[in-house]
């Protein structure tokens, strides 16, 4: 930490948080004020991507500034990996979690939050095994049929969330401001404040439903399954509002922060990141959610508020394309703490205050999905060749996904020589058997079709998003097998 400044940071971020529903990035039918206000006192970045998705591979990027989708899928940070919230405490910064987002102390996802300082956990999101019920809950005519247990979980869950005030959202954003509170006028503290909304299911009072008024008499849905649209347009219509209003719940608890950092006057030493893991479809591209199809912007293309109180820009638009992977650096740096060197994101310290560009490209996708690229002007998507290629995932810690990992993809493993960015460790190399894979390669000119609705074809702009890809995977240590699944070379040579 540099010398006896005064340095606080907070990241608040938001789940499955759509940039193309917020009235900054152009919606102007969500009612999200406070989105605004956010925009007038921050950098709002026009080109941020995700890089690994979905939920806890995004985490893994904000921990270790580096892609996890190129060598495995959902699962801990590795003991190897550099933890920017542990890297903070071993230097003097308290670094304190509060979340809802209950996959935190999941089996499988379980190493993230004991790198902070301290933490806390606010229970009851989703289909959390919170509640012991053992008597079956009272149930409304529903489609909520995504997973039979969890449903029932759910709804055993929601019966102790009968108020505003019990909502997940609510509790965790009030301990948030209760954490500013006590920590103010101390120095050398990092909060993430990390709120499991607007993620399906789309819960929220009544009170910001009111705020969408729409026909439908049909069964209760606000968690719709991960699949191809199929649904009547009044049902899709009816979901999407039930998202925009837990959106519009999101927005009145971060009126709160903002009115605290007013309040407490925090803006003059103490950096405020706002952000998301990943956007959602509802119904665009045919599809709902955003595991299996190709990653379209409304995924991959994601909101990012920056206030650097070292710089003082405010009330503008970056154009510079930024990704997941330059949180953590860009907080590392703000504190004056060494960036790792297997951090592959940059501080974004001077993008803010001068433009500088960072990159010429971005990759991101899902273990086992299409490896997408984008440089700012196009997006290239490009699935594996042969899905029956093998894919195999690369790790020490055996746990994939959230459920439990099944027994019998361990019993061939292999362990391997080390990576670069494992310090030494050998890995445990474990063939995977559920890749995600839907469409052909897709490439589309985001500058002319922001929608994404007509691929083009250009052999000269697939052929240089293609060299971006190589590049990157090298720059990332891609397992060899990775390109032969997307019919690349490892090398930089056309294809």
């Amino acid at each position: 930490m540099k010398g006896d400044q005064v340095l606080k940071a907070i990241i608040l971020m938001f789940d499955s948080l759509n940039r193309h529903m917020l009235p900054p990035y152009g919606c102007d039918w969500v009612k999200a004020p406070n989105f605004e206000r956010l925009a007038e006192r921050t950098v709002k970045f026009t080109n941020c991507y995700a890089g690994s998705l979905p939920c806890m591979p995004a985490r893994r990027e904000m921990h270790t500034g580096r892609y996890n989708f190129l060598h495995r899928s959902w699962g801990p940070l590795e003991p190897f990996d550099d933890s920017m919230p542990e890297l903070l405490k071993k230097n003097n910064v308290r670094s304190h979690l509060i979340t809802d987002h209950y996959h935190y102390w999941e089996e499988n996802a379980s190493t993230y939050h004991t790198k902070f300082s301290t933490w806390e956990g606010v229970r009851g999101q989703e289909g959390d095994t919170w509640k012991g019920d053992v008597g079956n809950p009272t149930v409304p005519e529903t489609l909520n049929d995504r997973d039979p247990e969890r449903c029932r979980q759910d709804w055993v869950n929601r019966k102790y969330m009968a108020v505003e005030e019990d909502h997940p959202l609510t509790r965790t954003i009030e301990l948030g401001l209760d954490y500013l509170n006590k920590n103010f006028q101390e120095d050398n503290w990092f909060l993430q404040l990390e709120c499991f909304s607007p993620h399906e299911p789309f819960f929220s009072p009544e009170k910001y439903k009111a705020l969408y008024p729409h026909e439908y008499h049909g069964p209760h849905c606000d968690w719709p399954n991960y699949k191809q649209v199929d649904e009547p347009p009044e049902l899709v219509e009816h979901i999407r509002y039930q998202y925009t209003s837990v959106v519009s719940m999101c927005d009145h608890y971060l009126g709160k922060i903002i009115d605290r950092m007013d309040e407490l006057d925090l803006w003059k030493d103490t950096m405020l990141i706002v952000n998301t893991d990943h956007g959602f479809l509802l119904g665009e591209h045919g599809w709902w959610a955003k595991n299996i199809m190709p990653h379209y912007n409304e995924i991959a293309n994601i909101p990012l508020f920056i206030w650097d109180p070292r710089s003082e820009r405010a009330g503008m638009d970056n154009e510079q394309l930024v990704q997941t992977i330059d949180i953590a650096p860009t907080i590392l740096d703000y504190f004056g703490v060494n960036i790792p060197d297997d951090m592959t994101g940059s501080p974004l310290k001077d993008v803010i205050k001068v433009g500088k560009k960072i990159r010429n490209a971005a990759l991101f996708g899902i273990h086992g999905g299409h490896v997408n690229c984008t440089d700012g002007n196009y997006v290239y998507m490009r699935s594996p060749v042969n899905d029956e290629h093998p894919l195999y995932q690369y790790t020490l810690l055996p746990l994939f996904h959230f459920k439990q990992t099944p027994v019998e993809i361990l019993q061939n493993l292999e362990l391997i020589e080390p990576f670069t960015f494992t310090k030494g460790c050998k890995l445990l190399k474990i063939k995977s058997n559920s890749p995600f894979t839907k469409g052909g390669h897709l490439l589309f000119d985001i500058q002319h079709d922001p929608k994404q609705q007509t691929p083009i074809n250009d052999i000269k702009i697939e052929s240089q998003m293609k060299q971006y890809i190589v590049d990157l995977m090298n720059l990332h240590e891609a397992p060899n097998e990775q390109y032969e699944r997307f019919g690349l070379k490892k090398q930089s040579e056309e294809v």
